[in-house]
């Protein structure tokens, strides 16, 4: 599959839309907010632009992301009012996700985003209103996005644990997957498995961190919250167990004749949960950006009232998923297949509790 044509976040404001189920992702990247907004504020601080840029790298859609943006011009602006006397810059901000991803809906609700900034900043008493540009770019970031040395600042919430391409390393000769029975890296899997992922790790975030250091100014940070892995082994209780337990969820469908099991063969997926190390190797191995804060961190496990944890990570997986699985086995199977995965990591929370892991990295450019 070609997932640069076919992966995105669902799109649109309806039950099934990351929209709608992206409220795990928000809490988490809350968790560390404090070190997003004071990785901002010592950029500006130290750059002092008249204008401001700042990239969202996998944005996708919905609230999030103009949430988080609203954040850092509000911390901007105190920064620049409150405790140095002097104008806020402009801001540029652009927002980047593949081009499948559904922008319109982030751009329907712009002006309310405007309109609801900019009153929040005259309630707060500022006394000059600076302009906040928004613009979609579309596009990978596994290569370059914008012009040499336009960027201030990059934030990438949730997005670097997807690969640029499922790894080729997981298929033989005659182009069968090695990895049957598995959408990722489990116990049954081989070395050969993991060597493939990680493989294509490393050369996915070296072509990400080349890229970037020719796009941020000198003194300018970048912040990544991704999924990882708390040592060296490729199977935890955490996020390689939510994979298996949706492996465990297609066995079920083959088990009822609802698919067949040369189709679930065949199915894996562009996604890998580093380890510290790993993702410091790369830092180091590529030499342009200085490791100023890593750390791990456990995602809290909040959701809705009235819903089940398994309801929640199946709806959030669901609004993750569906573009990829949907083409793969086709849409019918979906509401089935997630009743199924919820009802399974339920009964497995019930026993012992699944526990995700998280890192937010600061980089600053040398």
């Amino acid at each position: 599959m070609d997932v640069e044509k076919i992966f995105h976040m669902n799109g649109g404001h309806g039950e099934n839309s990351y929209a709608q189920n992206s409220s795990l992702q928000k809490k988490a990247s809350d968790m560390v907010k404090h070190t997003t907004l004071k990785s901002l504020q010592e950029t500006y601080v130290s750059t002092m632009p008249k204008s401001l840029g700042i990239a969202d790298l996998g944005c996708s859609c919905g609230h999030n992301t103009l949430s988080t943006i609203q954040e850092m011009v509000q911390t901007i602006d105190e920064t620049t009012q409150k405790f140095m006397n002097i104008p806020p810059p402009e801001y540029r901000v652009y927002l980047n996700d593949l081009p499948t991803n559904d922008f319109n809906a982030i751009f329907k609700i712009l002006p309310n985003f405007y309109n609801d900034l900019n009153k929040e900043r005259r309630l707060q008493g500022h006394k000059v209103i600076s302009s906040v540009y928004i613009a979609g770019y579309p596009g990978t970031f596994y290569g370059r996005l914008f012009p040499d040395k336009c960027l201030h600042f990059i934030y990438s919430s949730y997005s670097l644990h997807w690969l640029s391409r499922v790894p080729l390393g997981l298929y033989d000769k005659d182009g069968n997957s090695i990895n049957k029975g598995s959408f990722y890296i489990s116990k049954s899997s081989s070395p050969k498995v993991s060597r493939a992922y990680l493989n294509q790790f490393q050369d996915d975030f070296s072509l990400f961190l080349r890229s970037r250091s020719e796009e941020v100014l000198a003194g300018g940070r970048m912040v990544l919250i991704l999924l990882g892995r708390g040592d060296q082994s490729h199977v935890d209780r955490g996020n390689s167990f939510l994979w298996e337990l949706l492996s465990r969820s297609f066995a079920i469908l083959v088990s009822q004749g609802t698919i067949e099991q040369e189709k679930v063969d065949d199915y894996d997926v562009h996604f890998y949960a580093p380890s510290m190390n790993e993702v410091e190797e790369e830092v180091r191995k590529e030499g342009s950006f200085k490791l100023d804060h890593f750390e791990m961190f456990e995602n809290e496990r909040n959701y809705e009232p009235c819903t089940s944890y398994g309801t929640a990570v199946a709806r959030t997986v669901r609004a993750i998923q569906e573009s990829m699985i949907s083409h793969h086995f086709g849409e019918e199977i979906l509401d089935n297949l997630f009743e199924i995965y919820g009802n399974l990591v339920d009964e497995e929370t019930a026993i012992e509790e699944i526990k995700p892991i998280s890192f937010v990295i600061v980089l600053r450019k040398l």
